[in-house]
């Protein structure tokens, strides 16, 4: 595998997926409260089992982050009213994915700083910032960053598909996004 495979899919039907995961994971899935939460937990396993083979261990990082123990694939997952997005690399990865109807403005001053503000008058400019801060706060791997002091958005480019951010003044790094059924997919990987 030389690059991330993104996978974005519908989530199916809590009935399909109790028939698609495992006893462990039906089990932890039940327990949950929400059936939007319980649905969204078994089909980002369903697709990563589909994609890698049944027998895929699925573990978690001390941040909550999932993994893949014993492998050489790193994935990332995230999800939004009704999709599921995973990315499936060789290098270390993260995704987001938010609908692009959602109304951002009155978090904004939460996580876009002036300079982010100022980046374009595009009307997804709110939710491409969003995501992107999201993908690079997993990616980072660390919690208790500063969406607004720790990770910022230094450019995006809605033609090339591109945006630029860094975690705590690093390197520049390059992220990715597309637009898909009015959700908006940013990765890195």
């Amino acid at each position: 595998m030389n690059d991330a495979r993104i996978f974005v899919e519908h989530t199916l039907s809590e009935e399909e997926l109790l028939q698609l995961v495992d006893e462990d994971e039906r089990r932890t899935a039940l327990s949950f409260g929400s059936a939007r939460r319980r649905r969204e937990f078994m089909m980002w396993r369903h697709i990563v089992r589909r994609e890698l083979g049944r027998d895929t261990l699925i573990a978690y990082s001390e941040t909550g982050a999932p993994f893949l123990p014993g492998r050489a694939e790193h994935i990332g997952v995230s999800h939004s009213a009704d999709m599921v997005a995973v990315i499936i690399s060789e290098r270390h990865c993260a995704i987001d994915i938010e609908d692009i109807g959602r109304d951002f403005s009155r978090a904004a001053s939460r996580f876009m700083t002036p300079d982010e503000c100022a980046l374009g008058s595009d009307p997804r400019l709110q939710a491409a910032v969003w995501c992107a801060k999201e993908t690079l706060y997993k990616y980072s791997g660390k919690k208790g960053l500063s969406l607004t002091e720790d990770i910022t958005v230094t450019g995006v480019d809605f033609d090339n598909s591109t945006i630029s951010g860094r975690i705590e003044g690093s390197r520049p790094i390059e992220l990715r996004m597309r637009l898909l059924e009015n959700n908006l997919i940013v990765y890195i990987g």
